[in-house]
């Protein structure tokens, strides 16, 4: 959140556009080189069988959670790849955890929280957000098998610091 309490930037501005409405990488050159952070988290539902399974490490395709967790890695390293207007940034870290919410009944959830940082010129937010949709389509590949009604939901930044914009924390999404 900004000094006037707002999360958004530049409202009204669509920085990835020129003066004739293409699509542009935004020029950096000119930006201040500053560390930056960013943490964003996902959510995945599943059946409380598939999160006794991927536990107990019983899935044939192996360890769910290590696995994710270096998909996790890779995609941030990649979204430059996937993401056609990110630069790509030289990353420092990239943290990812995970763990089991407490839910009651047949229900699960699952929440991966990846934190990136980097000193560079411009924000890494997108890093993060790639690195935990990786990890949950990760663990959706790996589980599908057992259990297709999982639901990966509420990506969202929930953390970002460093740059002009200087640092906001966003209250996360529901868990229910």
């Amino acid at each position: 959140m900004n000094q006037n309490g707002d999360t958004s930037v530049n409202q009204g501005q669509l920085t990835h556009f020129d003066e004739h409405g293409r699509a542009t990488m935004v020029d950096i050159s000119n930006k201040e080189v500053t560390y930056r952070v960013a943490t964003a988290r996902v959510l995945i539902d599943m059946l409380q069988s598939t999160r006794e399974q991927v536990e107990q490490r019983l899935l044939k395709k192996g360890d769910v959670l290590l696995v994710a967790e270096l998909a996790a890695s890779m995609g941030a390293k990649k979204t430059p790849d996937l993401i056609p207007l990110c630069h790509p940034i030289p990353l420092t870290s990239v943290q990812v955890a995970h763990h089991f919410l407490d839910r009651q009944g047949e229900r699960a959830t699952l929440e991966f929280q990846v934190t990136v940082s980097a000193h560079y010129r411009t924000g890494i937010e997108m890093e993060a957000l790639t690195a935990c949709s990786v990890a949950a389509l990760t663990v959706y590949d790996m589980c599908k098998a057992i259990d297709r009604g999982m639901v990966i939901r509420d990506l969202q930044v929930v953390h970002k610091s460093g740059g002009k914009s200087g640092t906001f924390n966003v209250p996360m999404a529901s868990t229910d």
